[in-house]
């Protein structure tokens, strides 16, 4: 065998792993992996290790030497000569055969070279196999539902790839730069801060970067809004090796993704290629296509809460998941177990046509109001509804639906449609935060609870998830224009008419406005994600 001709002629491990083109970190988890390739290095090494070994004892204890001499006339001689032992091989020869006596500081050396290896106890029980079978240059497909702690194992895994490959630096990506600091950033440091190694890096936030303060390597975060930065990361040294695309399924499909990947991992003749996704609801979105493109270079895991130690997620989430799954048992599947359960493209699939009664409305204790402005050809659209968190079930009570109407005029239909309830409003209406002077309208002309809708970054996409997961109640009579826009709204789709998971900005007036009403409950579940 080659690697056992190679140790037998002296090489370093080192110079092994460069004759097989490998780096020296993947030659050390193969000799893990593969019993015959360690065989095959210990049988090289050990007649030579033999040889050095015995000819170090020699000079640390002293030897005689024979020395021939021959004189003028042909004589030849030969004298003994006693060569006093070496006391630099002597004190080599006791740290390495009784280093706690001799060298307590070898135990921090072998701590620095030896591989590390992420702690059982921060690994979920899911992933405790693919831990052990990741390698190089196979692209890592991690999916499943809420709380499944996907995120959280790719986080510690690129802090132990990292730690393992000096020359590699790592590059975390999101659809939106914006979502970033409070996201994978977070994400990072978290890992960081579980393994505890805090004091072990550096932080910045402008730009967001993560350093490792003893080789220097970074960790880069990018938004793909600006593929300008993506493209510009130029490390002091080494190559980015390390790539995780956080909510792929926000890409704009599998081009994007492929640009991405070409952009980031160049370089090196190794990489790390992780992705990671709640699955979109329908089957037809593209991320759920892919997969059924075979690709031996892929290997794709899901995981769900149920495999997740139960303290770790807490008994708020529990009971939440448990209430779901008794209440609507299909956006359990889809929301917890990470089940893609939808055909076609429709966003909302819970919905329940039919008449609402005023003795229903009557008995509605808490009600939400939401504004979308609007002119022409965009209406303004007003919606008035209730929440029944036992039944996970939004009711619609009333719309305002207008084109070309100035602020007093849909203030006024308001307060004499709904006065008595609007100001009772627990959160007030909210609106639309784009128009700060049509809020400053509503209030002159009485609703003095209007107030601008909270809309950090990802605040669209969590709250459109937020209703999907719930049953909408709609009376076609008392809101058509909410009907007609949730029963016909649809993903979007790409070039080639694959559904992808951005939701289109076009007739969803009702839909934004039932988003801003609604939003002080779903915004502190999104602050706590």
């Amino acid at each position: 065998m080659r690697i056992e001709g190679w140790a037998r002629d002296g090489l370093t491990d080192k110079q092994i792993a460069q004759n097989i083109g490998i780096s020296v970190a993947t030659l050390y988890r193969w000799q893990t992996k593969f019993c015959e390739i360690c065989e095959a290095i210990k049988r090289g090494k050990a007649p030579v290790d033999q040889q050095v070994e015995n000819a170090l004892l020699k000079r640390a204890l002293g030897f005689v030497a024979k020395e021939t001499r021959t004189d003028s006339a042909g004589n030849t001689q030969v004298i003994e000569k006693d060569v006093p032992p070496d006391t630099t091989a002597g004190i080599f020869w006791l740290k390495k055969r009784m280093k706690d006596k001799w060298d307590p500081s070898e135990d921090k050396q072998t701590e620095d070279t030896k591989l590390y290896e992420l702690p059982a106890r921060v690994i979920a029980r899911s992933f405790s196999d693919i831990n052990r079978t990741i390698v190089p240059n196979k692209s890592y497909v991690f999916k499943g539902g809420r709380g499944s702690t996907k995120s959280s194992f790719i986080s510690l895994k690129i802090i132990e790839l990292l730690i393992n490959n000096p020359d590699m630096h790592a590059c975390v990506v999101r659809k939106v730069a914006g979502t970033l600091k409070d996201s994978v950033y977070a994400q990072m440091k978290w890992a960081i801060r579980e393994l505890g190694k805090e004091a072990d890096f550096d932080y910045k936030l402008s730009p967001l970067e993560i350093r490792y303060k003893k080789s220097k390597q970074t960790i880069y975060f990018r938004g793909l809004d600006d593929p300008i930065k993506l493209k510009s990361i130029k490390p002091e040294f080494g190559y980015i090796g390390i790539l995780w695309i956080e909510e792929r399924d926000q890409l704009a499909g599998p081009a994007e993704e492929r640009s991405v990947k070409q952009s980031v991992l160049r370089g090196g003749s190794e990489s790390y290629d992780f992705v990671s996704f709640n699955p979109p609801k329908t089957n037809s979105n593209w991320v759920n296509r892919e997969e059924l493109v075979p690709d031996p270079n892929r290997i794709v895991h899901n995981s769900n809460y149920l495999d997740v130690p139960p303290e770790w997620l807490g008994q708020k989430f529990l009971d939440d998941a448990q209430h779901l799954k008794e209440v609507n048992p299909e956006a359990y599947e889809h929301e917890y177990m990470g089940i893609p359960n939808g055909e076609g493209g429709a966003v909302f699939e819970f919905i329940e046509s039919r008449e609402i009664t005023d003795d229903e409305i009557r008995n509605m204790d808490r009600l939400y109001a939401g504004v979308d402005w609007g002119w022409y050809p965009d209406p303004f659209a007003f919606i008035l509804c209730y929440y029944n968190k036992s039944q996970e079930k939004i009711y619609l009570i009333d719309e305002y639906y207008v084109n070309k109407q100035k602020n007093t005029e849909t203030a006024e239909w308001i307060l004499k449609h709904h006065g008595e309830d609007i100001h009772a409003l627990q959160y007030g209406v909210i609106c639309d935060s784009a128009e700060n002077k049509s809020i400053a309208d509503f209030i002159d002309c009485g609703i003095f609870n209007a107030k601008a809708a909270f809309k950090p970054p990802g605040s669209v996409d969590y709250g459109m998830k937020w209703l999907q997961s719930r049953t909408i109640v709609i009376d076609p009579a008392r809101t058509p224009n909410a009907f007609r826009e949730i029963t016909q709204y649809e993903y979007q789709r790409d070039k080639d008419d694959n559904f992808v998971s951005g939701y289109p900005d076009a007739d969803n007036h009702t839909i934004d406005a039932l988003r801003y009403a609604l939003s002080p409950l779903f915004m502190r579940r999104m602050s706590q994600a």
